[in-house]
């Protein structure tokens, strides 16, 4: 039985998913979360076969959510599955650890066979995600940058900071809670070697994040 954590903010796209793949053979739903975060409290308890995670999320997003459940349940596979076709998250959201990446329009035949090649280590790729896989791997080497390691969210957030932006008006902004802004703010100073706000503010534009 391949047992899989479903990690999506809609609802209605959890009980979907629940409904098919209930009926499907060797599949069964252990799980579910609405963001990165819960869903590593979830992976860490129930050690998932295969997490299926979303990609755009409030508070923890999927790239982020993809690093927190492999730490918490290193044996886990992770599917990304979106609805956004977009090519700048793919290498991100692979190099978090994602095995496979899907966008949501997949047919059901198509899904059930990611999972189960996801049970036993078989990536599965979207083509337009195996194209910018190419493209990144075919390209010339480029500097490595600190802003590499911050996440989609993380970066929403620095732009922000750096418009002078408090955590509450952040948060609204972001439809976030401000102790998650207080988080993603914790997690910019600590991988760009910051000591406070205005380093950020002024980091983000000499930067051209803003």
């Amino acid at each position: 039985m391949i047992r899989v954590l479903l990690v999506d903010d809609h609802k209605l796209v959890r009980e979907g998913l629940k409904i098919y793949l209930g009926t499907e053979p060797g599949i069964a739903v252990i799980g579910e979360a609405e963001d990165g975060a819960s869903a590593a409290q979830v992976a860490a308890q129930l050690k998932p076969d295969v997490i299926l995670m979303d990609l755009m999320m409030p508070g923890s997003d999927g790239i982020e959510g993809t690093r927190l459940c492999l730490a918490a349940s290193p044996a886990s596979r992770v599917i990304v599955l979106t609805s956004m076709p977009d090519d700048e998250r793919v290498m991100p959201a692979i190099r978090a650890g994602a095995l496979s990446y899907l966008l949501k329009d997949v047919s059901a035949e198509e899904l059930a066979a990611a999972i189960r090649g996801a049970a036993v280590g078989k990536p599965t790729l979207h083509p337009m995600a195996a194209t910018r896989m190419m493209q990144e791997l075919s390209a010339p080497p480029r500097k490595v940058s600190a802003l590499d390691e911050v996440s989609p969210r993380e970066l929403e957030v620095l732009q922000l900071i750096a418009k002078g932006k408090s955590n509450k008006e952040i948060g609204e902004q972001l439809f976030i809670g401000e102790r998650t802004v207080k988080t993603h703010v914790s997690h910019l100073l600590e991988k760009l070697q910051m000591q406070d706000r205005t380093q950020l503010a002024i980091y983000a534009v000499q930067n051209k994040v803003v």
